[in-house]
């Protein structure tokens, strides 16, 4: 019996996985909310308004090759990995002089509606004033270097990276697998930078998940059926070239110092976030659903969502009526040494946990940048977070059978 999952070793070695990947139907899922494949190919990349899976895996990549044909070779090899892994195809049985094609820890687990998103970092194009591949005249001009924020507290061996990837599956060891298997593809050519798992709660379907701190997360999220909002707030238009179609990914992990927010009384956790703990609503409201009313006050006068709330300095009302699709994830690497938080609350042994912050924009500089500017200087949750590292990365259209995410930018 042959395994379900696997990658082949090189870019040749795909090619014959091609004339298979052709017959499944482009950018469709099979039907049921909770399908369990994705298919890789369609007009858009998988994985960004894809209802979302319960994991997720990001890992960024340094580019270690002076060799633009190697670049796009490794893209074409890990796209096919990727539309094979996303249908959980066979693969057959390994060389045993060899070593194995596959590192095996997901043999006979389902795919769990994996998607796989990629990304290009502004290191692609120019690094250390190189132009190493000959494209930093298609560099488009929404792939910004990202502004240093307040309060940012950014790790070096943490940010950046020349190659993103969102895997993302409703089994973790599924999504620890895809990436694995890319980085095995991306040896000699690229190695990773930084990587981080993620998590969400498991609520009933259609519920929102909640943070870390205990509240839900992502209820002001712009509706993805909605076709028309997600032409106007995530994908690229005619504007963009080889990105019509895509899209702007901005990945951040941000620590949260848990042990300081548990401290705190109810009241003043909700008057940070702006919305009640239990119910996700709106403060002097009763149900998540309900509109932030932003001109509310109390009997003394004051605003009822207070004026440095998260909730209130988030909405589109409050930021020119910018919008951005949230994507995020919690994390929990364990225990570790916190030395870089800010304001410095208990310094030393803490938990290593926060928000994988990811959300999708048509353009960043009207989306995270002109949405953060206002948070990072003024939100009152800024003395429970900080924002430890991440990067802005340029995700192509989705590709066609037969071709590789990004190909259109290297076709010059």
């Amino acid at each position: 019996m042959t395994s379900r999952r696997g990658f082949l070793t090189g870019a040749a070695g795909l090619a014959g996985a091609a004339g298979v990947l052709a017959a499944a139907k482009p950018g469709v899922a099979k039907p049921g909310p909770m399908a369990p494949e994705f298919s890789f190919f369609g007009d858009h990349q998988a994985g960004i308004v894809t209802p979302q899976q319960r994991h997720a895996y990001f890992a960024a990549f340094d580019l270690i090759t002076d060799k633009r044909e190697a670049v796009a070779g490794l893209l074409r090899a890990w796209t096919e990995a990727a539309a094979r892994m996303s249908l959980g195809m066979d693969e057959p049985s390994g060389n045993p002089d060899q070593p194995p094609p596959d590192s095996g820890e997901a043999l006979g687990l389902h795919p769990a509606r994996l998607t796989m998103t990629f990304g290009f970092g502004p290191g692609l194009f120019i690094k250390d004033g190189q132009d190493r591949y000959g494209l930093a005249a298609r560099r488009p001009e929404a792939l910004i270097d990202l502004p240093r924020f307040n309060g940012d507290q950014l790790i070096p061996a943490r940010t950046g990276g020349d190659l993103a990837v969102q895997a993302c599956a409703d089994d973790p060891q599924v999504a620890f697998h895809a990436v694995r298997t890319l980085a095995r593809l991306a040896d000699g050519i690229a190695q990773f930078r930084w990587v981080q798992a993620g998590f969400t709660s498991g609520g009933r379907p259609g519920e929102t998940p909640r943070n870390l701190m205990g509240f839900k997360d992502g209820t002001m999220n712009p509706a993805t059926g909605d076709l028309a909002l997600m032409d106007q707030i995530v994908w690229v238009g005619d504007e963009g070239g080889w990105m019509r179609g895509g899209s702007y990914m901005v990945a951040r992990p941000i620590r949260v110092a848990l042990e300081h927010w548990d401290r705190m009384k109810l009241a003043f956790q909700e008057q940070t976030v702006g919305r009640h703990k239990v119910s996700g609503a709106p403060l002097g409201k009763s149900r998540e659903s309900d509109p932030l009313d932003l001109d509310a006050v109390d009997a003394d006068g004051n605003p009822v969502i207070p004026e440095n709330s998260h909730v209130r300095l988030g909405a589109p009302a409050a930021n020119e009526g910018a919008q951005i699709l949230r994507r995020a994830y919690s994390y929990d690497n364990g225990l570790a040494f916190i030395a870089e938080r800010w304001p410095p609350w208990r310094q030393g042994m803490q938990i290593d946990a926060g928000l994988l912050f990811i959300c999708y924009q048509r353009d960043p500089r009207t989306g995270f940048v002109k949405i953060f500017e206002n948070m990072a200087k003024f939100d009152m949750m800024n003395q429970f977070v900080t924002h430890i590292g991440g990067g802005l990365f340029a995700c192509p259209p989705g590709a066609k059978s037969g071709r590789f995410v990004g190909q259109e930018l290297f076709e010059v």
